[in-house]
């Protein structure tokens, strides 16, 4: 699961986004969860430079395609660079590590229901910040599904 998941995160290949996108679908197949958009994690517009995609935003577009919620890619931005979560050290240092660094772009997901997604969660800091964003704009519910607790 390591190397599926660092091979399209920084060895460019995307097209592993395909079948971990169809093992991203296994849990909500299995546990309902619910959903009315998706909305990835978003890059900071210098890592999405390094990179040249989101990651997230590939698995995001997979995943549509196998349970049909839209995706909206622009909603949550970066506002500020940081160093991955993988190279910071303690818990607390990846909870400052992402402090203010997402915010909402608009109201389109007032009383909607979202799922979150991204590759990994390592400390859960992304997805807080991410979710109290999303809240803050209205949304009536968001959940996480990641690939991944920690690698």
């Amino acid at each position: 699961m390591h190397q599926a998941i660092h091979q399209p995160k920084y060895r460019n290949l995307r097209a592993l986004a395909v079948p971990l996108a169809k093992l991203l679908n296994d849990y909500p197949a299995t546990n309902p969860v619910p959903g009315d958009v998706l909305v990835p994690i978003p890059l900071h517009r210098k890592r999405l430079r390094e990179r040249g995609y989101n990651q997230s935003h590939l698995l995001a577009k997979e995943l549509d395609k196998l349970i049909k919620l839209p995706v909206i890619y622009d909603y949550l931005i970066r506002k500020r660079y940081a160093p991955a979560q993988t190279k910071t050290t303690t818990v607390d240092e990846q909870r400052s590590n992402v402090v203010n660094a997402s915010t909402y772009h608009d109201y389109r997901l007032k009383d909607k229901q979202v799922l979150l997604i991204d590759d990994v969660s390592t400390s859960g800091a992304t997805l807080d910040t991410c979710a109290a964003a999303l809240k803050a704009t209205g949304a009536t519910s968001v959940w996480g599904l990641v690939l991944a607790r920690e690698i």
